[in-house]
């Protein structure tokens, strides 16, 4: 890896870097993925046992390639993971494992970047950060460490064994804590759950997945959030073998709900007033969409059965009716704190003109402000469904044929030039080694 020069470096052997390699290489760019874990390690490593996709199989996937597995099932972490892996193989991805890229500067009087890896230094026409949207896991400076709880992120739990004897409080209500309050629950731990503000879609309805009806309802193409929605959890759930996310359901299971957790004191954590609310606001979305899915048969005549059933809402458990506002955290006998609470940005190692005050990376549609680097697997990068495989998938073909632009104007110059620089011609290929998974 030492002093090489590629056309395009992709950051990151994940779904992003995968798919943008199969477009480069369609595009006949030389190009090279670096990854410095395994290839789609998130989903392997920072996933707990359990976990399913949200999106069923025949929906959540790449075009070329099938699941091995029922179209309608939900498939696993492993399976996901091993998916991957297989398509990286079929396109004959060159990538390079082990690789962590510790600074990307742009070059001095010529184009392109100087890369340092923990390999060596590659010099790269192009940069696409393909490291996603689960970068760094975000634990509010809440409970101090010095508490005496057991404090771990979402994306650190692996079953509930790993966890020390007693109950446990999970902050965050969206897929990863419900799913996880539902499993520490069968395991017959005592839960506390915290809810805050949440959009909360049926899993299916009138015989159809949710993601079908997102679809046909325009939605997975909206360009951006609703005001005010930028960053409202999806409470939404692929496990057994998919349902509809109810709180009141959990809350009859034995699950304590409370509202967005607040301040800590002397063992004591405080909880805002806004179960009830926030609640409210999740069942209101879920209506609408019904209301929508139901426009939407009247308006096309589209043969599917009703389900007037789907529009029953349970009455409010005591935890809504009667909400905690604090909790002493050790007479509830709560051993652990598990954050399902996001994950922030980290692109330290990028140090170009990507980003704006907030450290967020500024760009339209993955072309960044800093000619020559790329975003690629962010929420929203172009649409709703950018975060999702398939979405990443239409992001990276986008991406590819602005890069194919952009050497386009490099030969165009190159064809005129009386001089014959180096970096006036095209870049060699290094050699492409396969898949390591």
């Amino acid at each position: 890896m030492a002093d090489q020069k590629i056309e395009v470096l992709i950051v990151g052997a994940g779904q992003a870097g995968i798919a943008m390699s199969e477009h480069l290489g369609t595009q006949g760019v030389p190009h090279l993925v670096v990854e410095r874990d395994r290839v789609a390690e998130r989903w392997r490593s920072w996933r707990w046992d359990s976990l399913v996709a949200n999106g069923p199989a025949w929906h959540d996937r790449f075009p070329g390639l099938e699941f091995d597995t029922d179209p309608d099932a939900f498939a696993t972490k492993e399976q996901v993971a091993d998916y991957l892996c297989t398509y990286a193989e079929k396109i004959d991805a060159p990538i390079r494992t082990g690789v962590e890229v510790t600074s990307v500067r742009r070059n001095e009087g010529r184009p392109g970047f100087t890369v340092e890896t923990s390999e060596g230094t590659i010099d790269a026409r192009y940069v696409v950060a393909a490291t996603g949207a689960f970068q760094k896991p975000v634990i509010p400076a809440v409970v101090p460490a010095h508490a005496g709880i057991h404090q771990i992120h979402s994306c650190s739990y692996h079953n509930p064994q790993q966890l020390p004897d007693g109950a446990v409080l999970i902050v965050g209500a969206g897929s990863s804590g419900v799913q996880i309050a539902d499993e520490l629950r069968a395991a017959g731990r005592e839960v506390y759950l915290a809810v805050g503000p949440h959009d909360r879609p049926p899993r299916s309805y009138r015989g159809r997945d949710f993601c079908w009806w997102l679809g046909v309802l325009g939605k997975w193409d909206l360009a951006s959030p609703p005001q005010g929605a930028e960053h409202v959890t999806i409470a939404v759930s692929g496990a057994h073998g998919g349902h509809t996310v109810d709180f009141r359901s959990l809350a009859d299971d034995g699950i304590t709900l409370l509202g967005r957790a607040g301040a800590y004191t002397d063992g004591v954590l405080q909880f805002a007033p806004d179960l009830r609310a926030n609640i409210d606001a999740g069942d209101a979305n879920y209506l609408s969409m019904l209301d929508e899915a139901d426009a939407f048969v009247e308006r096309t005549g589209i043969d599917l059965p009703e389900e007037p059933q789907a529009r029953a809402l349970g009455p409010d458990p005591d935890c809504v009716t009667n909400p905690i506002l604090q909790l002493d955290l050790a007479a509830a006998g709560i051993s652990s704190i598990l954050w399902a609470t996001g994950f922030a940005h980290d692109y330290g190692w990028l140090q170009v003109d990507a980003f704006d005050e907030n450290g967020r990376p500024r760009h339209q549609r993955g072309v960044s402000s800093e000619p020559g680097v790329y975003f690629l697997g962010l929420p929203w990068l172009s649409r709703r469904g950018s975060s999702f495989i398939w979405g990443v998938w239409h992001d990276a073909k986008f991406l590819a044929d602005q890069i194919a632009i952009q050497r386009g104007y490099l030969a165009a110059y190159q064809a005129t030039s009386d001089s014959d620089t180096d970096d006036a011609t095209p870049r060699a290929d290094i050699t492409e080694p396969q898949p390591v998974c």
